[in-house]
């Protein structure tokens, strides 16, 4: 890009994880060395009236944790600040302990013996998951609030939902609001989530074009918190403080803390052939949710029964896209509106930050080389995330899904066989925790400068 140009415009659409912490990268790499104008602009649009989402726990590995120090110290300390572990010294390093909900017709145990105090409710154990930094959990809410603390004022348009966006020849993209106004940029990132319109006008041309919408995964999930203190007087001390799985046929359940250890999430999976409603998140019925789990161990029973403010869930993810650039190659999808995924691996918000971090060099590189105009920089950052990200990101929806079936009992390979499934449990998350993303980058960065300079 020549310094004497106007610099390139690059819209980032929606503010969540994956908007926030990419434009965060954005805005950081921007500066120039060779002219006192930026290599780009950055603008949010976003379709909320304020920055902002539901309050619900979501958890980060170490390739998370790693991709957040990468972009900056600003993202690593907003998640400093509001992250949860779990609250035993020895248990610094758990994932999650994997325990037997339910007997399977008597074949586990999964209780002591009744009166016996609370130790006993901890049933047999199948595996105890390790990682650097162990279970490390936030509010979404809280984690944005300190990420946007981070951006400069007037970046963000608010009350702007995108419906559409048109590409024209003068190497142009115009974002269609919902409201009838339009902006026009030099291109755009769709970072608007599942049920992304980005996603839809982007692959609506494609071979696959029914990727565009997202799948019902045959699973739902009751969402609940409860109080520590109500939790740890009737689960004691470790089964409330520190992350749990509790696995059964055709459900499971999960715990950790959140809100700096005051709060207990809950998190009850269930399975079902379809999902009917429009809406995806709806009040859950309490009397149905203990018959999903009827006789299922007293400690299932017991955290069913703590549960406040439960809403269940409807989890989709999306059928895999042919490619995550247009094809002209100015606008790119990351984060849930490329590659949304069930939240049975943990790691769904994780990737949008790994994405965020090996765009955002892309495209600070691409518009480095000043022999090189936006016009073929842009495209071809896009296109070598695209080669870059697709793969890994692909594999976790379809990983996810059958993490779910695992943890279900409904795997074909792993059926109820505590032995395969402590096996594939202790080693199933490497492929997610142990990547390098910034040798990644460092390849991706080595292959864009010499398609630059063909």
């Amino acid at each position: 890009m020549a310094s004497s140009r106007t610099p390139p415009s690059i819209a980032v659409v929606g503010g969540g994880i994956a908007g926030l912490t990419l434009a965060l990268n954005l805005i950081k790499l921007a500066k120039s060395t060779a002219s006192s104008q930026p290599k780009y602009t950055v603008t949010i649009y976003e379709a909320a009236p304020a920055f902002g989402e539901i309050g619900a726990g979501v958890s980060f590995g170490p390739n998370a944790s790693h991709a957040m120090k990468c972009i900056g110290p600003e993202v690593y300390s907003a998640f400093e600040k509001t992250e949860s572990r779990n609250q035993f010294e020895s248990k610094q390093d758990v994932w999650f302990d994997f325990r037997f909900g339910e007997s399977v017709d008597g074949k586990y145990k999964v209780e002591g013996e009744e009166g016996s105090g609370p130790e006993d409710l901890r049933g047999e154990q199948i595996a105890s998951v390790r990682c650097h930094g162990g279970q490390r959990g936030v509010k979404r809410s809280d984690f944005l609030d300190e990420l946007i603390k981070h951006l400069p004022d007037g970046l963000a348009h608010f009350g702007m939902r995108v419906a559409h966006y048109t590409e024209d020849e003068n190497a142009k993209v115009t974002l269609h609001f919902t409201d009838g106004s339009t902006a026009i940029h030099d291109a755009v990132i769709g970072c608007d989530g599942i049920k992304s319109n980005i996603r839809k006008t982007l692959l609506a041309e494609t071979p696959r074009p029914e990727a565009a919408n997202a799948v019902f995964s045959g699973k739902f999930c009751y969402r609940g918190l409860i109080p520590m203190d109500q939790a740890v007087s009737v689960l004691g001390e470790e089964l409330a403080m520190n992350s749990q799985m509790y696995l059964g046929r055709h459900g499971h359940i999960l715990t950790f803390a959140i809100d700096k250890g005051k709060i207990m999430n809950v998190v009850a999976f269930a399975s079902a052939n379809e999902w009917t409603d429009e809406r995806w998140v709806v009040e859950a019925d309490p009397e149905k949710m203990k018959q999903d789990f009827a006789g299922w161990s007293s400690t299932v029973t017991k955290l069913i029964s703590l549960m406040q403010k439960n809403d269940i869930w409807a989890l989709f993810n999306h059928s895999p896209a042919s490619t995550f650039v247009s094809g002209d190659g100015r606008v790119c999808i990351i984060g849930d509106a490329a590659h949304a995924t069930t939240p049975h691996k943990g790691s769904g918000a994780g990737m949008a930050i790994e994405d965020s971090y090996i765009l955002g060099h892309l495209i600070s590189e691409a518009l480095s080389v000043e022999t090189v105009d936006a016009g073929k920089a842009i495209p071809a950052a896009f296109r070598l995330f695209d080669a870059t990200r697709r793969e890994r990101t692909l594999q976790l929806v379809e990983d996810s899904r059958e993490t779910g079936q695992l943890y279900d009992l409904e795997h074909p390979e792993f059926g109820i066989d505590k032995d395969k499934i402590r096996e594939t449990l202790l080693k199933r998350m490497d492929w997610v925790w142990n990547h390098n993303v910034e040798d990644e980058l460092a390849d991706s960065l080595d292959k864009l400068r010499k398609s630059l300079a063909a």
